[in-house]
C-alpha cells in the first residue's frame, strides 16, 4: 500500500512514507535483558496459576496467560506527564487528543562532567514539536544498561527551560532521567519542562530511554507517539519515527 503524505511546515513543503516507520522504544523483556535505572526490580513475566491450571503452553495449558510486573520508570522506554512531579492528577490515559507530532533528531556528545547542556542544542524552528536528544557514543549497550548507581548522563534545567519556552511539546530522551540520579528531590529539569509560567503545559510529555540507532540520521521526522491507555503517570511507550523529506 502507498501512504506518503504531504506536510506545511513554517512554509515548507514536506513529504513523508508511512511505510517507513522507525521503532524507537526498546522492547521490554522478562527478566535482565533490560535497561535498569533507581534500582527498580527487574521485570517479571510469569504464567498465572489457579489450582491445576498454569496459564504456559510449555506447561501443558492450551493458551497462554501471563501475570506481568515492570516498573515503567525503571525498566524501559517509557512516556511520562507532570503527573510523575506535580500533585495534580494528571495520567498518562486521556492525556492527548493527538498522537502525531512534527519533530527534530538531534546528536549529542554530553560534556564531560557528563551533561547535555544548552550551549550544545541550537535553534530551534518555531513548528518543531517535539524534541529527540541522541546522546553519543550510541552503542547498543544502551538496550540493556544497568545505570542504577551509576550516575548517567543527564539534561541541563536550563536547556529545559529552554524547551518550554520555544513551546516544545514532547521531549524523548535515550537517557534514564532529565534529571541527575541523586538531586536531592529537586527534579529541576523535569519541573523547568513542565513550568506553566510558559503557558499550558498539561499536556506535554517527556519519553526517556529510547534507542535510535546510528543509521538513523538527524533531521526532521514525524514522530507517533505510542503507548497504552493506563491511568499512571508513566506508561511503557514504542514511539515511532516517520522521515520528513523537504521537497
Amino acid at each position: 500500500m502507498i501512504a506518503k503524505i504531504l506536510i506545511e511546515l513554517g512554509g515548507h513543503s514536506f513529504e513523508s512514507d508511512l511505510n517507513q516507520p522507525i521503532e524507537i522504544g526498546i522492547t521490554l523483556k522478562d527478566g535482565k535483558g533490560n535497561p535498569n535505572c533507581f534500582f527498580a526490580p527487574f521485570p517479571a513475566f510469569e504464567p498465572f496459576q489457579a489450582g491445576e491450571f498454569v496459564g504456559s503452553i510449555e506447561e501443558g495449558s492450551p493458551v497462554n496467560f501471563y501475570d506481568v510486573k515492570f516498573n515503567p520508570h525503571g525498566n524501559g522506554t517509557h512516556t511520562e506527564c507532570s503527573g510523575h512531579v506535580f500533585n495534580n492528577g494528571l495520567v498518562m490515559a486521556g492525556l492527548l487528543d493527538i498522537y502525531f507530532f512534527p519533530a527534530v533528531l538531534v546528536s549529542i556528545s554530553p560534556s564531560p562532567e557528563g551533561i547535555v547542556s544548552k550551549k550544545d542544542f541550537g535553534e530551534i524552528p518555531e513548528w518543531v514539536e517535539a524534541v529527540i536528544i541522541r546522546t553519543l557514543p550510541n552503542g547498543k549497550d544502551k538496550l540493556d544498561k544497568f545505570y542504577s548507581g551509576k550516575d548517567p548522563l543527564y539534561l541541563e534545567a536550563a536547556l529545559l527551560d529552554y524547551f518550554a519556552k520555544k513551546g516544545v511539546k514532547h521531549l524523548l530522551v535515550d537517557l534514564p532521567s532529565v534529571d541527575p540520579e541523586n538531586d536531592g528531590g529537586l527534579l529541576a529539569g523535569h519541573k523547568a519542562f513542565w513550568n506553566s509560567l510558559h503557558g499550558d503545559r498539561t499536556r506535554c510529555t517527556i519519553t526517556e530511554l529510547v534507542y535510535v540507532g546510528n543509521e538513523v540520521e538527524d533531521g526532521f521526522y514525524v514522530v507517533n507517539l505510542q503507548f497504552p491507555s493506563m491511568a499512571l503517570d508513566a506508561v511503557p511507550s514504542n514511539p515511532i519515527l516517520y522521515k520528513l523529506n523537504k521537497l
